[in-house]
């Protein structure tokens, strides 16, 4: 196994178990504690944990990006949820947007099983290639710089590109997303990226699980003045639904998700 897949899975681990210990990792991979602690430490350097006496515990900071391969095996079943209420939502031959989040992935998963003939624009490598033998899809890649971890393309050059079409749906998922400081994300080229994909839709979509709300990122993408509907994968609370209904904004979750 090479470090970075050892490095990876010991994420995914810390991402469902919250701490590790040197002693167990190294027993689970055949490698000296030495290597282990080096492993850590590299982690704890990228941000993406706090090295602890005999382990580490993960950085919860909301302003830290996981690598996608680690994102996309958190919540799988929320995410799965709401990609499945998506995919009984869209309608065939519609234009969609797609962002580069790991819930976007899940739901390019779903198209691809119930929907025929959609255009597809995104700045995701996952669903680009997720889509690449859809035989009657058509799948736009917006270009841009790929950042590392992410498997996404962004920055002015994606801006550019989007803003040349128009289409009917657009489905963004974020960091955080708070009352007072709206719906936010790690990075700022993200950001602006998805405040664009907003911007030139008909309907603009939030796909967020439910443990995303009452939290609060780095860079602002926007306000409920740009959404239309939100999707996540249980009945949120009172204040929120009160909130939406304000805004005139449309909630939709599994209706047995209490």
């Amino acid at each position: 196994m090479l470090a970075i897949e050892r490095r990876n899975e010991i994420l995914d681990k810390l991402q469902k178990e919250k701490r590790v210990v040197v002693s167990e990792l190294s027993k689970t991979y055949g490698v000296s504690e030495e290597t282990i602690r080096r492993d850590l430490e590299k982690l704890e350097s990228d941000g993406y944990v706090i090295k602890s006496y005999g382990g580490a515990v993960l950085n919860e900071n909301m302003n830290i990006d996981m690598p996608f391969n680690v994102r996309k095996n958190t919540n799988v079943a929320g995410k799965q949820k709401i990609a499945e209420i998506v995919g009984n939502m869209v309608k065939d031959g519609e234009r969609l947007i797609l962002d580069s989040s790991s819930t976007a992935v899940f739901i390019a998963k779903e198209l691809k099983e119930k929907r025929r003939n959609l255009t597809i624009i995104t700045n995701s490598i996952e669903i680009i290639i997720e889509l690449f033998d859809a035989q009657d899809y058509r799948v736009l890649s917006t270009g841009g710089l790929a950042m590392e971890g992410s498997l996404a393309l962004i920055g002015p050059q994606t801006d550019e590109m989007l803003r040349n079409h128009h289409v009917d749906k657009a489905i963004i998922s974020c960091k955080g997303f708070d009352m007072e400081n709206g719906i936010t994300d790690s990075n700022d080229l993200h950001a602006r990226n998805k405040k664009t994909m907003l911007e030139r839709a008909d309907c603009g979509i939030l796909a967020v699980d439910g443990s995303k709300f009452g939290y609060t990122a780095f860079t602002k993408i926007g306000g409920l003045e740009g959404i239309s509907m939100i999707i996540t994968d249980k009945e949120p609370e009172d204040k929120w639904l009160t909130l939406f209904a304000r805004y005139g904004v449309e909630c939709v979750w599994p209706k047995n998700e209490r």
